[in-house]
């Protein structure tokens, strides 16, 4: 045999052991699988689609599901779109206890389960010592809703249009109508409205976050006047959107959460979250465990190892630096000791950002509420005003 051809026999016999060797590996691989969790989530838990850690250390894989975070959008998820035999965990926004525990759409969280939780000193001093940030996630002392990420809400604006925003007036501001959009959610763009017009003195309102039924309507008449002047230019429905209005500069101010003013200067556009005035729509947002009376021991245990990663330090500097969050009290320091996954410039962000939301809760401000007492009315009024 001539050692062209020999030469060739050899390369043929590597490459078949080496495509051998692959398919043995993506069968252990995919031996190794032991199922999925399906995670419903409003668009902030992926962190930049990189489930590698948890999966190598579970043999579970995750599928995460954009869902709405209205409460209307997330009852009619698990209520009439099959929601309960769909999913294992619905990350939305708390606050929701009252529906879906008096529904028996979720369970109660036995945090004895989680190893993360108890170090997690930021979960204890901004909601379980709160008593209205206990009420954002628990019920009758029992704990439903993991708050993973920590937060407060204001509105974003491109400066180079408004210049310093420091009030929730810049959204009713004559200068820059048609220019301004808010979200289709009395629970955040009627809530801060109630905030601007109590703070103000513009409006009678006791408490914004759980109004009568005449306080509602004093919101929304103020709203709906807004609207037929043309000061808003849409009210935006989805994550994507938001971003969009501001990388398109289609709007100078609008209500919307921080992360969208994150993604937004990701693509080049300098915009910023305002500091108002009269403070902060105060929230927390974490995964719901659906209760699905099929479910084995086996997925049960899975779903317990996810919420226990969700608390843990990786995750926590992954996604403070993708959303602006307040996460894990170890986020920063993880980072700074792992130069191989972060940067020091990374490090330090997540350090920046967790301070910048701990300051959030030093001022005046208020809970967000998901179900206020006269939910109903609360509905029929934004209806009108989405309909004027």
């Amino acid at each position: 045999m001539d050692n062209s051809r020999r030469d060739v026999l050899k390369k043929s016999l590597l490459t078949m052991g080496m495509l051998s060797a692959g398919l043995t590996s993506m069968r252990s691989a995919f031996a190794a699988s032991k199922g999925t969790i399906n995670f419903g989530d409003v668009g902030v838990s992926d962190p930049g689609g990189d489930w590698s850690k948890f999966v190598s250390a579970t043999g579970w894989d995750v599928n995460l599901v954009a869902i709405g975070n209205a409460p209307s959008q997330v009852l009619n998820v698990l209520i009439a779109g099959g929601g309960r035999k769909t999913y294992d965990l619905m990350g939305i926004v708390g606050g929701m206890q009252k529906p879906l525990v008096e529904n028996d759409l979720v369970l109660p969280i036995d945090t004895s389960r989680l190893s993360n939780w108890n170090r997690h000193t930021n979960i204890k001093k901004y909601v379980l010592d709160d008593p209205n940030g206990f009420k954002f996630i628990g019920w009758e002392g029992k704990v439903y809703m993991m708050p993973t990420f920590i937060q407060g809400d204001s509105i974003g604006y491109l400066p180079e249009f408004t210049g310093h925003v420091d009030s929730y007036g810049a959204l009713f501001d004559p200068k820059f109508r048609g220019y301004t959009a808010v979200e289709d959610n009395f629970t955040t763009t009627g809530q801060k409205t109630a905030l601007y017009l109590k703070m103000n003195n513009l409006a009678t309102i006791d408490d914004p976050s759980n109004m009568t039924p005449s306080e509602v309507k004093q919101v929304v008449d103020f709203l709906v006047d807004k609207k037929k002047e043309g000061q808003f230019r849409l009210m935006w429905t989805s994550f994507q959107q938001s971003v969009d209005l501001f990388v398109n500069k289609e709007v100078y101010v609008q209500d919307c959460w921080e992360p969208m003013v994150f993604a937004a200067r990701r693509q080049g556009v300098q915009a910023e979250y305002a500091r108002p005035k009269e403070g902060y729509l105060l929230w927390s947002l974490g995964p719901y465990l659906v209760n699905n009376p099929n479910r084995t021991p086996e997925r049960e245990e899975a779903i317990y190892q996810l919420l226990d990663f969700l608390l843990d330090d990786w995750y926590s500097a992954t996604i403070s630096l993708i959303h602006g969050y307040l996460t894990s009290p170890g986020a920063a320091e993880y980072a700074r000791s792992h130069p191989g996954e972060f940067t020091s410039e990374q490090a330090e962000k997540v350090e920046q950002i967790h301070a910048n939301v701990k300051s959030k809760f030093e001022m005046p401000g208020t809970w967000q509420q998901r179900w206020p007492t006269h939910v109903d009315v609360y509905e029929e009024e934004w209806a009108r005003f989405r309909a004027a």
